[in-house]
């Protein structure tokens, strides 16, 4: 989960998806959301998903949604791309959800949206490795 669901959280639901399918890991189902609605139904952000398509990844299908607290019922991670993200999720599970909250990557996944371009290469590196560690610890 990320703020607007249209730069860091996609790009992850993209890559580990991606991830999981070349490990042959086909019984995981990956989503993405953001914490708000405000860009809910929007493609993802174009710049984002160029930094994608560099990489070869396929981002087009992407729409924006705004989480949902009866979604945690369905699911068995729920993963955010920061440490702000982490604390709303919390919040919302109110302590009554027992599914785990973590982070995405072993750092907060800064938000590239008001930066340049790069800024959108950097984070898709850092969510790789990130991937990476995830589909080793689902295999496992």
């Amino acid at each position: 989960m990320c703020t607007g669901n249209i730069c860091r959280s996609p790009i992850g639901e993209v890559v580990l998806r991606a991830k999981l399918a070349e490990a042959g890991i086909d019984d995981v189902i990956v989503t993405s959301s953001g914490t708000g609605g405000w860009h809910e139904g929007d493609p993802m952000d174009p710049r984002a998903a160029a930094a994608l398509h560099r990489r070869g990844y396929d981002g087009r299908s992407h729409r924006a949604r705004e989480f949902r607290r009866e979604w945690f019922a369905d699911r068995h991670f729920v993963l955010a791309m920061d440490t702000g993200h982490l604390a709303a999720l919390t919040r919302q599970a109110r302590g009554r959800v027992d599914v785990p909250i973590e982070l995405f990557a072993e750092a907060d996944v800064p938000d590239p949206y008001y930066g340049e371009d790069a800024g959108f290469d950097d984070v898709l590196e850092q969510i790789e490795k990130a991937a990476d560690r995830w589909v080793d610890r689902l295999r496992s």
